[in-house]
């Protein structure tokens, strides 16, 4: 057989290095077919990791946390991270929502086919236009070494992550910032809807941190006085003054729920921690509660609710509850949780000459509320704000 001359050979190269490229091409596996630590191990690679780490420390997260160790770094947990948080400092949670596994795989498969990481990463994180300037205003400070208020920043862009894994498929999002002492409700893209003052918890009373959700709306609510109010101011003014109860409006209720008459009881015989009935305000204007209450899951007796005192939202030192919130536009917040007009525009100038009976209205569907203290935020205009550190908390734990 006639053996091919050199040139022959050189022709052939391009396709032998085609077809062996064709060969190993073919071999790649699909990241479809990866399983989990398939993905983790490719998206290992420093050259790949490095880029994460760099995307995610620039949303204001503590990279360090998530250090490659060994060949294996954390990819899935750094993920996690990036586009849902982790837990602020609560006092109370309902319930923590899982993240978004199905999300966070086709993220890391994405990764894997070689798209643009800040492409993919942008697409994990929130959309809300909030998160959004409030990363823009932490690139700056970190740019301009303002390195504790960049650290004040990064504690809200977390709560924010936060909001968007616990609020997964709701139509609504209500956020009270007990620090900057207002209310902000979001619909399920993170736009703003409503934005209004709060009243909240004194320093020596208050408003707790929560993760919940509202179950209802009371018009014309009951106020049952709760047991530390009864104890340390009501009881005493009653026992004192024989008209303070028929003056305020207020009830003794037995165990059975029964009303009882003031002039049969022997105050000189009773204490306030022995005091065997619990005191409940009428309906009405003059209520402490107002004209309505929001009610949210939580054990604390804390809820939203109108007020007799709204000349307070005029202030701006509005830390001056027993630690329930009180809103300034209660219709609104109402009618926007029920997602249908509920309330008519008027109804909080209705006359109220004469107590009218609760009502219950139950919500359709599940509005997370979200009761947090943040040091930062943004307004409507994108502009970063500082809020005092009211309860002296001290610096944010990121």
């Amino acid at each position: 057989m006639q053996m091919l001359s050199g040139l022959g050979r050189t022709r052939y190269v391009p396709l032998v290095i085609l077809f062996t490229l064709a060969i190993l091409q073919s071999c790649k596996k699909n990241p479809k077919e990866m399983s989990r630590e398939e993905l983790e191990s490719h998206l290992s690679a420093e050259k790949h990791y490095s880029k994460l780490l760099e995307i995610s420390k620039a949303a204001g997260i503590n990279v360090e946390k998530f250090a490659a160790t060994g060949e294996k770094a954390p990819v899935f947990a750094l993920l996690e991270e990036a586009g849902f948080g982790h837990k602020p400092d609560l006092r109370y949670t309902e319930k923590k929502i899982k993240a978004d596994t199905t999300l966070l795989r086709e993220v890391a498969e994405e990764l894997v086919k070689g798209e643009s990481v800040e492409k993919v990463m942008a697409k994990l994180e929130p959309v809300y236009p909030v998160y959004n300037n409030l990363k823009v205003h932490y690139a700056r400070l970190v740019k301009e070494n303002k390195q504790d208020s960049a650290a004040v920043v990064a504690e809200t862009l977390n709560a924010y992550r936060w909001i968007k894994r616990q609020s997964k498929g709701a139509p609504r999002v209500v956020m009270v910032n007990i620090r900057g002492a207002y209310l902000t409700a979001m619909d399920s893209a993170g736009q703003n809807v409503l934005r209004m003052r709060t009243v909240v918890g004194k320093s020596d009373t208050q408003t707790p941190t929560m993760d919940t959700y509202a179950t209802s709306i009371v018009t014309h609510p009951y106020w049952n006085v709760p047991k530390s109010i009864a104890i340390k101011e009501m009881f005493p003014k009653a026992a004192s003054d024989p008209e303070y109860l028929s003056r305020n409006r207020i009830e003794i209720i037995d165990n059975k729920g029964q009303a009882v008459n003031p002039e049969e009881i022997d105050w000189e015989e009773l204490t306030a921690e022995k005091f065997p009935y619990r005191f409940r305000q009428e309906t009405g204007e003059d209520n402490s509660l107002g004209l309505l209450k929001v009610e949210i899951k939580n054990p604390l007796a804390i809820y939203l609710h109108d007020t007799n005192a709204r000349y307070l939202f005029k202030s701006n030192s509005r830390w001056r509850s027993h630690g329930c919130v009180r809103v300034q536009q209660p219709t609104d917040l109402a009618n926007y949780m029920a997602g249908t007009k509920l309330l008519d525009n008027d109804f909080m100038t209705e006359p109220d000459t004469v107590s009218t009976p609760p009502k219950w209205h139950k919500l359709k569907a599940r509005i997370p509320v979200f009761l947090l203290y943040l040091g930062a935020d943004c307004n409507e205009k994108g502009d970063l704000l500082y809020f005092e550190d009211v309860y002296k908390k001290g610096s944010p734990k990121v």
